[in-house]
């Protein structure tokens, strides 16, 4: 065997060995929680995230590599297109970030907002977006804890009988093989983690309500007290205003931020709402709100603000 040859074959052995190891690096590193918005709410901490409404491949690998905790698709307002979603899911895999990290757990979390109210009871619309891959849904125009109870209810697979979760009863179907995909784990790993935080502390998927009438405001308490609530978010500037009957700044608008954030604080809920200046973060953050959605210029801002 010439020398050349047998430089090849060392390389093709020393290549082999690596990627024989890969699965045992990657094990060695892993972590809690997949979901990143999830590890850093379960550590106490803020989630500042992006609201878009492009599904193209470049702006998946853009979002991916945000600086942000969480992305959400918006598909209230414009065409629910489950095709472009699954895609835009699967655009969003980072090898590289996997590779540096030494696990599967994104930098940016992907959920995704659908027209449904949920006086509607649309039950597919879980299904079908959890299926592709995302690590939470955002329900729209949620008013009863009943409808918060249905929503969360969509987001879980029937539990075994040694789960210590049983309730509320699990009614998602089988079926994540886009999931598998865009998480990167096995079947057997997305069914264990593919379950609602905080109601399972090993859970991936955060489900998010959306207070936006009176009559959610006037339930909000029972509406955070539902297992399996894991943030509430505040769509004051278009619905609940409205609902109101007020402009948008008006200040009975403020009293109704404050009368979810306290709900939210009351049973250890994220609280959630717009912001799109680095000091409307500050101000909301100092104020116990958890959950922000913003723009990357804010983000820079708000960063850029912070004691070194």
């Amino acid at each position: 065997m010439g020398i050349a040859n047998s430089i090849t074959y060392f390389r093709i052995a020393l290549l082999t060995a690596a990627i024989a190891t890969l699965p045992q690096a990657l094990s060695a590193a892993e972590v809690k929680h997949l979901n990143p918005a999830i590890e850093k709410l379960a550590a106490g901490k803020p989630i500042i995230g992006l609201q878009t409404g492009s599904m193209t491949a470049d702006n998946a690998r853009a979002m991916a590599r945000a600086d942000a905790d969480y992305v959400y698709v918006d598909m209230e307002h414009t065409p629910m297109d489950m095709a472009a979603l699954h895609q835009f899911a699967a655009g969003m895999v980072d090898k590289a970030t996997a590779l540096r990290k030494g696990n599967a757990q994104p930098n940016v979390a992907l959920f995704a907002r659908f027209a449904p109210y949920g006086r509607e009871g649309a039950q597919w619309i879980a299904k079908q977006a959890l299926d592709g891959g995302l690590m939470g849904v955002i329900f729209n125009g949620i008013d009863t804890p009943a409808q918060a109870s249905l929503a969360v209810q969509n987001m879980r697979y029937p539990q075994k009988k040694t789960s210590k979760y049983q309730k509320p009863v699990g009614l998602r179907g089988s079926g994540p093989a886009a999931a598998l995909w865009a998480w990167g784990i096995s079947a057997k790993e997305y069914e264990a983690r593919a379950d609602v935080w905080p109601l399972n502390p090993d859970g991936d998927l955060l489900a998010i309500m959306m207070i936006e009438s009176t009559e959610g405001l006037k339930n909000i308490d029972a509406i955070t007290a539902v297992p399996g609530v894991g943030a509430i978010f505040l769509g004051a500037a278009g619905d609940l205003h409205q609902s109101l009957g007020v402009e948008v700044d008006a200040p009975e608008v403020e009293q109704a931020r404050q009368t979810i954030l306290k709900a939210c604080i009351k049973n250890n809920v994220a609280c959630g709402l717009s912001e799109t200046t680095a000091a409307g973060i500050t101000r909301r953050l100092a104020e116990g709100w958890k959950m922000i959605r913003t723009t990357e210029v804010a983000i820079a801002q708000w960063k850029a603000s912070q004691p070194k």
